[in-house]
Formats: C-alpha cells, structure tokens, sequence
C-alpha cells in the first residue's frame, strides 16, 4: 500500500491528513524565499565578459554538474511549460501543493496493486529539489522524507506563486545524466535556447523528467504519449508519428551541442579564472556566474581574425601558431589577449602569451638602453659592424648578421633600427650579461639561468622569455622606463596616489626616450627593412622585431602613445618556419591591430624629458648622412669618425667580465696561479677592494677567496669602469698585521 495511506487511512480528510504528516515530520521545514533560490543558483559555467560586460568566453568551472544560466519563466516556450504541467502535475494550478486525487488514486492503485501515475506534484518535486534532507535517495524516500515534502509544498504554495515554483522547477530539476536544468537541456540535446523549444523537443525534455536515465526507445514512447496529451482533438492525435519520435529522440540523446567552452578569448578567460582564485582569500567561494575583465571585445575579435586571417595566408611555411596581447601603456590592462590560433593548431590549448621562447632581436632595445643609460654609447656613436670573433669560455663566438654580411662602421641609431646583430654583442661586451641580465629582471623579464650561463648570445635573444612579460617590458620603454604589473581583472577601487617617494625607474627615462626615438625612426631602419617598411604606420609608432634560432619564433613588439601591442608566429612544438622574415610574420599582424586602435585616435611623439638635448652631429668620411640626435646631457659631441669611435670605446675593463667566478685549483700551489686583468685605454691604474695594485693595460693578480671589486682608474684616481668578481676555493692567506 501507499506510504500515506498507512499512517492516515481516512483520505478525505486533507487538512487531518496534513496535520499527521506534520507531526510525523518533525520541526517546520526551513522556507527559502524564491529570490534566495534564484540568487544561490549556480551555473556549472562562468561568462567571462569584457570592460562593458560583452560576452567574450563561457567556460565550464564545475565538473560535477552540468547547469546553464536562470532562465525566467517567459524565456520558457509556451510548449514546454504546457508539456511539463502535463506530464508531471495536470492539476497543477488547481491544487495546493498536494494533489489529494492523485493520492488517492496512487493508493487505491497500491491496494491493488495496480499500475498508476505517481501522486508527486511539482511542487513537492521542487521541496525534495531545494532541501538535501528530502532529496531522493537510491531506494527511494522513507516516510518521513514523503510527510516533509507534503509539508514543505504546503509551505511553498503558501508564500510562493505558482509561476516561481514553475520557473525554479524547470531550472534545478535533474534531466539526463550530468543534466541539470532545463538551459543545460535545451543547449546540450537540442543546440538552442529554452525559447525555441517546439513541442516536439518539449515532450522529449518533459519524458527525460519521468525516467531520466531510460533508454532512447523508453523516452521517445513516453514523449510520443506527452504529445498526444498535449493535442485538444482525436484527430491531431492520430496525427502524431511515434516512429519520428522515436527516430528523433535516439539523436538527441546522443548529442551534446553545448561545449565545454566556447567564445573569443579561451586563454584569457582561463587565466582570468586563475587571477580571480589566486586573489582570493583561502576558503572563499568563487563560483560566480560572471566574471568581468579589462579586455575589449570588439578588439578581441578583430585580433583574433587578423591572426587567423594572416597564418592563413602564410600556409605553405610550416607555420600554424600565433599569440598576441595588447596593454594600456598607463594603467597595465590587458586589452586583448589572443594564446593561439585555435583550430589551425594542433596545440590549441597551449597558451603562447604565456610560453617561454627565444625573443631574438627583441631584448635589443632594452640593451641599447643600459649602454646609453651608462654612458658607453650614445645614439651617434659608432659600432664596428665587422666579423667579430669573442673569446669566451666554452670558445670561439662568432656573431652573424641576418644577411650574412656586414655593414661596416655604422651608428647605434642605425644599429638598433636595422637591427644588426654584431654591434649589439660588440655592446654587450661593454655592458657585461651578468649586468644586462640584472638590467633585465628590473624590466619584469627574469631570466632561468645567470647572465653568464647565455655569455654574448643574450644580446641576440639566447633567453626564453613569455610575449606577456616581453610586451610589458616594452610598456615599460613607452612609460619612460617605469615598470608596472600588468592586470587583466577591474581594479576593486581607484588607488590613491601613493605619497611615499616612488622607486627608481627600471630603465633611466633619458635613455628610454632616445630608444623609442631610433625604433620610431623609419629611415634608420631602412638597410634592413627599405624604405617602404609594413612596420611604418601614419601615426606615431617605436616597434622592433625579432627572430630567434633556425627561424622558431618570429616576434613584433612595439608601443603608440597609449598602447602596446605584442604579436608572436612560430609553431607551439618549435618546429621552424620556412622563410619567414621580420616582416612577413608577426609584423603585419602587429601593424593591422595598431591600426585597429588608432583608427580614430591620434598618436604622437612623446615630449623629451628633462636631461636630453639633440645637437646637429657629423660623421667622418661620410658614413651616415647628417642629422639632430638626442643625448644625455653631457655626452653630446658633433663629429664622429672611427678613430672617434675607437677612442670613445676605450676606457674599460674587457677581461675578466663581470660577475666572473674564478675558481682556485687545487693542484696548483697558490702563490703560482694568478688573475690576468685586460683594459682598454690610455693611462690607465688597477685597484682592488679600494686598493691600488697595478697600472697599464694588463695586470696579474694573485687571487685569495671571496667577493672582489676590481676599478679601473685614471692617473687622477677618477674610476672609469668596475666590475665585480668571486673567488672560490682554498689560497694563500693574506699577512696578518702585527701590533706594535
């Protein structure tokens, strides 16, 4: 017999019935409001949305479940909402939450055992839904959890309406399997919204309710009945073909249409999900439907098809795999983040703005820099672009231009623009890896290995680098050498102006200046790229690119006066390009996006800061033509000819480098083994640790352990270069003096 009948035999009376039942369920069910039950439903997806709240990924965050959004009970097809009260409640909006003919009909059929509808009306379908306590277990509910639901739904229609219980059933009942809620249904099974719902489809969903895990041929004959129930005549009946359903239920039971994820910006929106679950304090819920970030959708999209549009383009050249960011040079958002070429790659999922690669030529910029900022070279000054063998210690290295051929003296304007690899490992040489590295890290580009591990091949991009912290280190030159964090989540609250003095720039301002000044110069750059470059635009623009190795990687990383865009082509395996130049692989991509933003926007030049000044120079047996360049205040001079050059390289320490580590060997007696000290110049003294210890162009020094610092001084004790060195191992102790 029924559960009910057992514990109150006399039926007719429902108010005597219920008053049992609340006696035999124990403490009054906790109600929730309709508004609690709506604002606590999560979607087993978050949108991830722009600045302005455009959609830009949906992307599945619970596992467990598979729920879409809350969707309103007018946002329903009429045909839906009409199977549903069919199939599962026909008194529906007659009853009080409890269908007292379907209870007595459900146990006069228990009596006899007899086959019959079940007397579960939707609102107490909807009571077992939102209380754990009530919720169906394996074999079923016991009699308390059958009297707590009559309870509850007597409670419900008591304080909800009857179009809240409808639209919080349909939302939270279970369907198929993972299937919870009936957006989650529409878009898995049917490919659409709730809305667009026929009455086909709307028999299909209302027969998944009665028996969710049934087989296809079980649910189609239980939709075929829903259909008939929902038509008014005989005749539409028999219109009805149980065969199509039958046919058409098998296919949608099989198909899942709604996609894990899906939207314009894959990576940034699962790297924003990881910036929110960092941020937030342990134990904290993040599960929230929506989560807004700093991109721009309609720059998302137009990037995302200029990369896809142009690796097209390049088919036939082993390539396949593209990147690309833009940043807000004054606040660090991220505006764009594109981490592959989704379905042209065979590593879709691999995320290239974050992948560590070769930058090639793209750490030139920020070399010239420090050479500059030290004073070693000005943007006149002359590099010898000829073949250069430097001694290292695993060899011989030996610098190659791109073209294979060497231009002779050339300027550092002309270098950085065009450029050339040996005079930048000729500027290395000045500056040291172990001090480019540290130069580097002040940039945001931390490096995996020491500056010396790289030796000179850093100044060529030896280093691996991601193309978020690279393009940032270009924000970095655009800011006039101020780093800052990039941030791809809305700030909370505007940040007060700090009134402590702010840090050192990363990068002396004087020098990030004349850099963006040379990388905006078109016509320096002409020996490389010609006259009729893709990286000039009509707007004012400073931008580099870069090649690594063998061609792996192919980079365009440049900044206007608001933006900083970085693009990177290559194949995500490594794998080489074939014939894929500067020009022909990120850098049109770069320049067709900066194009993009400043469609309506102007770009200027960005105003000299203080400590520059430009001064008309020459160059000695016509070299370069004529110009105004930009210096530091103080290394400013007219004329420069090689013999101007060579002088003005002098007066430097070129052996050991610096930060070297010299170890003591041990099968050597101490006081044999000595340090040998190389400079350049005229005049010059040596001095170690403060004391002074040799003079002239070579020194020999008896090492003892630990850390030295190693002046190289003029005959006025004036210090013109200095460099750090570490030795290691058992030596000679130094005398200890003895007290008078």
């Amino acid at each position: 017999m029924h559960l009910l009948s057992l514990c109150c035999p006399s039926l007719r009376r429902p108010l005597l019935v219920l008053g049992i039942a609340a006696a035999c369920a124990g403490p009054a069910w906790a109600l929730p409001t309709f508004d609690a039950v709506r604002r606590e439903f999560r979607p087993s997806d978050t949108e991830v949305l722009d600045r302005d709240s455009a959609l830009l990924q949906r992307v599945r965050t619970d596992a467990t479940v598979r729920r879409g959004q809350w969707i309103a009970l007018a946002d329903v097809s009429p045909a839906l909402r009409t199977a549903m009260v069919l199939s599962e409640d026909r008194r529906f909006y007659e009853h009080s939450g409890v269908d007292w003919r379907a209870v007595s009909a459900a146990a006069w059929g228990n009596l006899w055992n007899t086959r019959t509808r079940g007397a579960s009306t939707i609102t107490m379908q909807l009571a077992g839904l939102l209380d754990d306590e009530l919720r169906r277990g394996n074999g079923g509910r016991s009699l308390t959890q059958k009297l707590g639901q009559t309870v509850a739904a007597a409670q419900l229609e008591g304080q909800w309406r009857k179009d809240q219980i409808l639209e919080a059933y349909l939302n939270t009942v279970p369907f198929r399997g993972e299937i919870v809620g009936i957006d989650a249904l529409s878009r898995t099974l049917f490919g659409k919204a709730p809305h667009g719902l026929d009455a086909r489809e709307a028999a299909v969903a209302a027969a998944l309710v009665r028996a969710p895990n049934a087989k296809p041929a079980l649910v189609a004959q239980r939709a075929c009945e829903v259909m008939k129930a929902m038509e008014t005549t005989d005749a539409e009946r028999r219109r009805i073909d149980c065969d199509a359903i039958d046919m058409f239920a098998s296919a949608a039971l099989q198909r899942r249409a709604f996609e894990p994820s899906e939207g314009i910006a894959p990576h940034a929106a699962r790297r924003a999900l990881q910036l929110r679950r960092d941020a937030a304090p342990t134990g904290t819920n993040t599960a929230d439907a929506t989560l807004r970030t700093t991109l721009r959708a309609p720059l998302q999209r137009f990037a995302v098809s200029t990369l896809q549009r142009h690796l097209r383009e390049l088919r036939g050249r082993n390539v396949e795999d593209a990147a690309l960011v833009v940043l807000d040079n004054a606040s660090g958002e991220v505006l764009a983040w594109v981490g592959s070429s989704g379905a042209l790659s065979r590593a879709g999922e691999v995320d290239a703005v974050l992948a560590q690669r070769q930058p090639g030529s793209t750490l030139k910029p920020l070399l010239y820099a420090q050479a500059i900022a030290e004073r070693r070279l000005t943007a006149a000054s002359l590099l010898d672009d000829s073949s250069a063998q430097i001694n290292t210690a695993s060899g011989l290295y030996i610098p190659q231009n791109y073209d294979r051929q060497f231009k002779g003296p050339v300027s550092v304007r002309t270098a950085l623009a065009a450029s050339l690899n040996v005079p930048a490992v000729r500027t290395l040489v000045m500056v040291s890896p172990e001090s480019f590295a540290r130069q580097l890290q002040a940039a945001g580009l931390p490096l995996l290995e020491s500056g010396g591990y790289y030796g000179y091949s850093l100044a060529l991009g030896s280093a691996e680098v991601s193309l978020l912290a690279l393009t940032n280190a270009y924000r970095t030159l655009a800011n006039g050498g101020r780093f800052g964090e990039t941030r791809m989540l809305p700030a909370a609250a505007p940040t007060p102006a700090p009134r402590t003095p702010t840090a050192p720039p990363a990068i002396d301002p004087r020098a990030a200046f004349i850099v963006g000044d040379i990388l905006s110069d078109a016509n320096a750059r002409t020996r490389t790229f010609g006259v009729d470059s893709v990286l000039g635009t009509r707007f004012w623009t400073a931008v580099k690119t870069g090649t690594s190795k063998d061609m792996r990687d192919n980079w365009a990383v440049g900044w206007s006066q608001r933006y900083t865009v970085g693009v990177w082509v290559g194949n995500a395996g490594g794998a080489p390009m074939w014939d894929v130049s500067g020009t022909s692989g990120a850098a049109p991509v770069w320049a067709e996006v900066m194009g993009f933003l400043h469609a309506r926007e102007p770009s200027r030049a960005p105003p000299a800061p203080t400590g520059v000044v430009q001064v008309p120079v020459r160059f000695g047996s016509e070299l370069e033509a004529p110009r105004s360049e930009w210096f530091i205040a103080g290394t400013e001079q007219r004329l420069f000819a090689p013999d101007a050059a060579a002088a003005d390289a002098g007066n430097r320490i070129t052996s050991p480098a610096d930060g070297s580590i010299i170890a003591i060997d041990p099968d050597i007696p101490p006081n044999r083994q000595r340090v040998r000290f190389e400079a350049q110049g005229q005049g010059l003294q040596w001095r170690i640790d403060g004391k002074p210890f040799a003079r002239g162009n070579q020194a020999q020094w008896m090492p003892w352990p630990g850390r030295h610092l190693v002046e190289l001084t003029d005959g006025r004790g004036e210090v013109l270069d200095r460099i750090r060195v570490e030795v290691r191992g058992a030596g000679v102790l130094a005398p200890v003096a003895r007290r008078p």
